[in-house]
């Protein structure tokens, strides 16, 4: 073993990477589990629309209006999240088997996925502000915006650093000896993936 291996192990056995990734989504966790404690907290105290679930009537206009959650676009959104973890599993293995062609081709369609559901939120987010949806309307807005918005955050965040990943596999610079570096990059991947899987369920189909 070279004498770099031995400068990043630690006395666990694991790589020192590796442990600063695992102890930074430890952190991230207690972070989002305060953020959806908060939305949970908050969840029906509305005084004012809109609401998630239920109709609301439009005090401008004095017009019953539909529920402001759209559930088709989100559950298409989510599911290709959750595939691209798979996707970026197919992905590692090629990087690290050397298999380049086979790297590329996950790691792409990981990226296309994550890069799909940031624009969804993008477009959600645009859709509830002029539907009248604000972080000041109601505190439905406030813990939406503000949970799903970090949320949206650390996937974008993700899809800088596949993407980063993505480019030195182009240039040939992700050899299987450098695989760990993608390996850190998938499981911030897998653990943005785990937590739109509690999130989405809390905030889209619990009425």
């Amino acid at each position: 073993m070279s004498d770099h291996a031995h400068a990043l192990e630690t006395y666990t056995g694991l790589d020192s990477r590796k442990l600063a990734i695992w102890t930074f989504i430890g952190s991230e966790c207690m972070f989002f589990a305060t953020l959806i404690s908060n939305y949970l907290v908050n969840k029906g105290r509305n005084l004012v629309g809109p609401f998630a679930h239920e109709p609301w009537t439009d005090p401008a206009t004095g017009q019953v209006m539909e529920p402001i959650i759209e559930i088709p676009l989100v559950t298409l959104g989510t599911a290709l999240l959750l595939f691209s973890s798979l996707f970026v599993v197919l992905a590692l293995y090629g990087a690290q088997r050397g298999n380049r062609r086979m790297l590329l081709i996950w790691l792409g369609a990981t990226l296309f996925c994550g890069i799909f559901f940031v624009g969804m939120q993008v477009y959600e987010f645009t859709h509830f502000v002029n539907k009248g949806l604000t972080l000041q309307r109601n505190m439905f807005g406030a813990s939406f915006f503000v949970l799903t918005g970090f949320h949206g955050t650390h996937v974008t965040i993700g899809v800088i650093w596949l993407a980063t990943m993505f480019y030195l596999a182009v240039r040939g610079k992700l050899p299987p000896e450098r695989s760990v570096n993608l390996e850190m990059a998938a499981l911030y991947w897998h653990f943005v993936d785990v937590v739109w899987i509690v999130i989405f369920p809390v905030v889209y189909l619990i009425r």
